[in-house]
């Protein structure tokens, strides 16, 4: 099952794109609420290309590596990657008039409700918002 989450971003594509892929961008934005941080980020955007996030609970009582390899790039267009589970992600960047829209596709897994997961992920796409908004 894939789930879909989507923003949209009052920016260009070059910023938009520039704050998703570069690891000191993703360290300020790649997290779901204020209790988290993402702390380091390696991200070597290439078809084969593999990425590395470190997530954590700011309190210290857990953390874990977000992980996988990229699929496919088109720049400023999508990326695909797999997650090291296995589990695809696809991502698109929609040029509009005066902004850009985001949208993530990913497979569920199965621990969570597939809702606890949308709801994860669109506040990661939140913060990624509200981050861009605020570089601008």
């Amino acid at each position: 099952m894939m789930i879909t989450v989507e923003t949209e971003i009052n920016a260009t594509i070059d910023q938009v794109w520039d704050a998703w892929t570069d690891p000191e961008a993703i360290t300020q934005w790649n997290f779901a609420t204020d209790e988290w941080s993402c702390p380091s980020a390696v991200n070597d955007l290439k078809s084969g290309g593999e990425f590395v996030y470190r997530m954590e609970a700011k309190d210290g009582s857990m953390g874990f590596d977000f992980t996988g390899t990229y699929d496919t790039i088109a720049d400023k267009e999508s990326i695909s990657y797999k997650m090291s589970d296995g589990r695809k992600v696809e991502i698109n960047f929609i040029q509009q008039e005066n902004s850009v829209k985001l949208t993530e596709a990913f497979e569920a897994e199965g621990s969570n409700s597939d809702e606890q997961q949308r709801l994860g992920w669109q506040a990661i796409l939140g913060n990624f918002k509200k981050y861009v908004d605020g570089k601008r």
